[in-house]
């Protein structure tokens, strides 16, 4: 079984939780795939490690991590890849795999044009 798990940076800010979480709904509802969950890599105790421990309790046996950071930065390109080395460890049974992050996507300046238009003069 699948399960994806959506990794933000975090904040102390309580409405970064409230919009990841949609997030996770509509990733729930335009792939199908029910295992879905948020995590943080700061400020909350949704952590990288309690995501992956609550997808295995839920059956998932192949785990797709998506970094939700546009730049390839420290968290990309060392954190992230040492604490999932780390996890893997203990669910050595568990797929544990990480997909590229957001970075220079088409569908990103897209929305950036939309903001654009949306500002009333």
């Amino acid at each position: 079984m699948d399960g994806v798990l959506i990794l933000a940076h975090g904040s102390k800010r309580q409405e970064t939780e409230v919009i990841l979480n949609s997030l996770v709904r509509k990733v729930k509802e335009k792939t199908g795939i029910s295992l879905v969950i948020p995590a943080f890599l700061q400020f909350s105790e949704q952590n990288l490690e309690m995501g992956i421990a609550e997808l295995t309790r839920n059956g998932a046996k192949n785990i797709k991590i998506v970094p939700m950071f546009i730049f390839d930065g420290v968290h990309v390109t060392e954190d992230i890849p040492n604490e999932i080395n780390e996890i893997k460890a203990k669910f050595p049974e568990v797929s544990i795999k990480m997909s590229s992050h957001i970075g220079d996507d088409d569908k990103l300046a897209d929305i950036i044009v939309d903001r654009i238009n949306a500002i009333v003069s």
